[in-house]
């Protein structure tokens, strides 16, 4: 059974969003493999298949404060590997809900816990926010989509400083590198997410998931392939209804 120590994950709806909570406050919302697993799960459920947009927030106080990387350093590589094909996974899964996907962030948001913000299509934050790499710091890379992602977010030069020195930044600096799309007014982290979350949800989930997926093909598409992927895309919403 799901302790405070391990961790729980809790959706609920508000309207047409759904509201994804890590809870694991004790540990900072430490990512162990059972809130992955927990997280992976509350992905799949009804109240988010069914949902216009999603809010991922680690509630209150906290986003994330990383991944529980103790457990893995135990595992052998053929272990590791299973662990990207099941729990691990769950950050792909996040990047390709078809719905668009807003983090809400405050407090720590570091290692994995920043791969998962990473992960969703707008970043909001609060002043209290702190964001990092740390992994460098305990001989390891981030490995569930931060090198690629910071690196497109924040380009190349940004992203060796960030990953390779492991150092924190605050609200300020990564809302000018792109990191966060908005601040909020303290504590209100989570309220300006559902506000843009429902902004969203108006629209045709049909033209945003396959917008969605032309934002993300087109970050390694060569540009002639990018523009016809688009053109190809405006051809077959342009009959649908909005």
């Amino acid at each position: 059974m799901p302790t405070e120590n391990t961790g729980t994950v809790d959706v609920r709806r508000d309207g047409d969003v759904a509201v994804v909570t890590l809870r694991r406050e004790q540990k900072r919302n430490a990512l162990s493999t059972h809130m992955e697993a927990a997280l992976l799960a509350a992905l799949g459920s009804p109240e988010v298949k069914s949902s216009r947009a999603v809010v991922i927030t680690g509630g209150d106080s906290v986003f994330s404060a990383g991944a529980d990387v103790t457990e893995l350093r135990e595992m052998t590589p053929e272990a590791i590997a299973e662990y990207y094909r099941t729990s691990g996974s769950v950050y792909e899964a996040l990047a390709a809900l078809p719905q668009p996907t807003v983090s809400a962030i405050t407090g720590y948001c570091l290692g994995g816990g920043l791969e998962l913000a990473l992960a969703t299509d707008i970043r909001v934050a609060d002043p209290a926010a702190v964001f990092g790499f740390p992994e460098i710091g305990i001989g390891i890379l981030p490995s569930s989509g931060g090198v690629t992602r910071i690196t497109r977010i924040a380009g190349a030069g940004r992203a060796r400083d960030l990953v390779l020195r492991g150092r924190r930044f605050d609200h300020t600096d990564a809302e000018r590198w792109g990191v966060v799309s908005e601040i909020a007014p303290p504590a209100e982290h989570v309220k300006q997410a559902l506000s843009i979350a429902h902004e969203l949800a108006a629209y045709s989930p049909l033209a945003l998931s396959i917008t969605k997926q032309v934002l993300d093909v087109s970050a390694d598409a060569p540009h002639h392939a990018s523009l016809l992927l688009e053109q190809l895309a405006y051809s077959a919403l342009n009959k649908t209804t909005p």
